[in-house]
This record gives C-alpha cells, sequence and structure tokens, in this order.
C-alpha cells in the first residue's frame, strides 16, 4: 500500500508541475496579447489627435473626437483585462508549485476555460488534477509544529 501512495504521490508531482510550467506559458501569452490592447488605446488616442487638428468645420469634429476616445477607452479596458488575467496565470502557476491556494487556483482555471482551444485544454486539466483527493491533501496547510522554516530551530 505504501508503494501506491508514493506511487500516486509522484504522479500528483509531475501533474502539479506540468500545469505550473502551462499557467507560466499561457500568463506569456496573455502578457504578449495584451500589447493589442494597448496598441488599440494608442490607435484610438492618435485618431483623437488627427481629428481635433483638421481643419473642418465645427460639428464635424465632435463625432470622431468622441469615437477616438471610445476606441482608446476600449484599447485600456482591453489591456487592463488582459494584464489581470496574465498576473492571475503568474500567481496560479506560484501557488501551484507552492501547494498554496487551491480554491484560488480552481477559480483561475474556471476562467481559463473561456479561453477556446488551449485554454479550455489547460483549464479542464487543471480541474481534474485540482480535484483529486490526493492533491487536495497536499493543498491543506500543515500543522505549526511539521513545518520546519529556515527560522526555526530543529526540534530534538
Amino acid at each position: 500500500m505504501p508503494d501506491a501512495v508514493d506511487r500516486q504521490s509522484a504522479i500528483d508531482g509531475e501533474h502539479l508541475k506540468l500545469l505550473s510550467l502551462g499557467y507560466i506559458i499561457s500568463g506569456g501569452f496573455a502578457a504578449c496579447f495584451s500589447l493589442f490592447g494597448l496598441f488599440y488605446a494608442f490607435m484610438g488616442i492618435f485618431m483623437g489627435v488627427v481629428f481635433s487638428n483638421a481643419p473642418v468645420g465645427k460639428a464635424a469634429k465632435v463625432l470622431p473626437a468622441f469615437a477616438a476616445s471610445i476606441f482608446a477607452g476600449i484599447g485600456t479596458v482591453l489591456f487592463l483585462l488582459m494584464i489581470a488575467l496574465a498576473v492571475a496565470r503568474f500567481r496560479t502557476a506560484y501557488c501551484i508549485s507552492q501547494r498554496r491556494s487551491r480554491t484560488f487556483c480552481v477559480i483561475v482555471a474556471i476562467i481559463t476555460c473561456m479561453e477556446f482551444p488551449l485554454g479550455t485544454a489547460l483549464g479542464v486539466l487543471s480541474l481534474m488534477v485540482l480535484g483529486r483527493e490526493s492533491v487536495v491533501r497536499e493543498f491543506t496547510p500543515k500543522p505549526a509544529s511539521m513545518v520546519k522554516g529556515l527560522w526555526q530551530k530543529p526540534l530534538a
């Protein structure tokens, strides 16, 4: 029986390591693609500057300037949302590697499921692994007497 427990522990460790790597890669992609939102925002700002300096009647200036601010607003919101998702994924990778905050990891996995197809695969696999009883036991906090930090002296 201890042999099966050791085997399952090794399998869980490998799966959690792969999930952590997957969230690092997914967070990197989200951070890179967030630059499209920043580009969109700068495009709106550029349009606003160009349209506001155009030598056209006063009534024609209002609509393009308003449309440019909508471009800039949508781009900014998109950028901030994508950066927040990237940070959440990097944090999830850290939490998985440290075996902390299982609830946070599950919530991010559910949000990740909305990105088809790679995010869906990562999210579903995360939910499958994080739902195992053996993994849940790894994420439960240990009693203070069992945890030895660098600042604690070993018990005699």
